[in-house]
């Protein structure tokens, strides 16, 4: 991540400290060569080897509390301006900035509701814990969680711009797709003609490849997060993919549906065709709903109560989740209120958040229809980030 960017939102999130009223936010971290924390690529840029706190101050100071052999790289880097490197222990340097501040609250790397917010390790939980015991700081530490949600959230336009690029080089990669498939492939074979062309133009998947892209065809499939198989597509078969690329780190995560023609078939049976106009409905009626201050909940009943009212089950997941830097990029979340998504569908939606809308539904002896778009909340409703797809892709 340019450090131009690393800067930008840093400076962001001193705005959301001094909104949340939180003096402090400190990422704690070792050794981050074996187990990253999410935000460092995002606030720091670099990582570290011992025991070292990043650290922003809702006053706009930060600083770097690290082992003396990377105060020359962090000084390269450029991204805290304070930099305070230690020798034997971290206690000393890390209690002498905090009580520069004396902060009443610390937001800390940990969270039982967003793994991007849960960089911190059990054990170096205690040992930190261990270093403030004596000191009045101990009784100030907090989740980072709410920051976190709202730093990932919030994107600038040049995130946005990213992340539009990174939708039309995906849509580019559909449009192939659309020219690969026929009856006799199999989900495998589809999958590896596209893993090809994104080998070929240098580009980053953005998820792992084991299921980056998915392929579905038919009925019965292996399920939404498996890896393609060996089935073969046939005629009669809808079939979908769940595919994205990274554009200077950021995501797109796209689905499309085909259907695979009968010989002398000029537009699909009426079932599958009613099947996709419902999901395409679905999202339209989601995506007129989707605004500022309303819950994630709210959003995700519109579309699973249509598709339900239209005498389908409903769909066995959240509606969309938030895209950014990663492809689910964690915050409030447009899924129902089921205890597995914890408090995330309660979180309210902001201004510039990034969206899936992405519903399913099966329609028997076919397949799967789903389509997945993608929005940008604005700050009366939201606006689509690339063409939806509105109508079935035949392949004849």
């Amino acid at each position: 991540m340019a450090k131009e960017m690393i800067l930008e939102k840093i400076e962001q999130a001193v705005q959301i400290l001094n909104e949340k009223n939180i003096d402090m936010w400190m990422t704690y971290v070792r050794e981050t060569g074996n187990m990253k924390d999410p935000m460092l690529d995002m606030i720091v840029g670099t990582g570290a080897t011992w025991q070292s706190a990043f650290i922003i101050t809702k006053s706009g100071n930060t600083h770097a509390v690290i082992g003396s052999l990377e105060h020359e790289n962090m000084k390269m880097i450029g991204t805290y301006k304070n930099i305070h490197p230690y020798l034997k222990n971290i206690k000393e340097e890390l209690i002498k900035v905090l009580d520069i501040y004396k902060p009443k609250t610390i937001a800390i790397n940990y969270s039982r509701n967003s793994t991007l917010a849960d960089g911190l390790p059990h054990g170096l939980y205690l040992e930190l814990i261990d270093h403030l015991k004596d000191t009045p700081y101990v009784n100030s530490l907090i989740s980072s969680e709410d920051i976190v949600a709202t730093l990932r959230g919030r994107k600038s336009d040049t995130e946005i711009s990213h992340i539009k690029s990174a939708i039309k080089e995906t849509l580019l990669i559909f449009d192939e797709v659309t020219k690969f498939l026929k009856s006799g492939k199999t989900e495998k074979e589809v999958a590896d003609f596209v893993l090809d062309i994104v080998a070929k133009k240098g580009l980053e998947l953005s998820w792992d490849k084991e299921h980056c892209p998915a392929v579905f065809s038919g009925p019965n499939t292996a399920g939404a997060h498996a890896s393609p198989t060996e089935r073969k597509i046939e005629y009669g078969h809808v079939v979908n993919m769940d595919f994205g690329v990274k554009i200077n780190g950021y995501a797109a995560d796209l689905q499309r549906t085909w259907y695979i023609c009968q010989p002398g078939e000029t537009e699909a049976p009426a079932e599958v065709q009613r099947g996709f106009n419902v999901i395409v409905e679905s999202i339209t009626k989601a995506a007129n709903e989707l605004k500022p201050g309303k819950k994630g909940y709210e959003i995700d009943e519109v579309a699973r109560h249509y598709i339900q009212v239209k005498g389908y089950a409903e769909y066995p997941h959240g509606l969309g989740h938030q895209v950014g830097r990663f492809a689910h990029d964690g915050g409030c979340l447009l899924g129902p209120k089921w205890e597995r998504y914890n408090n995330l569908p309660y979180l309210e939606i902001e201004e510039r958040n990034v969206f899936t809308l992405e519903p399913r539904l099966t329609i028997d002896n076919y397949g799967i229809a789903t389509v997945e778009e993608m929005v940008v909340v604005t700050k009366d409703g939201c606006e689509f980030l690339s063409p939806r797809q509105m109508e079935l892709i035949l392949v004849k």
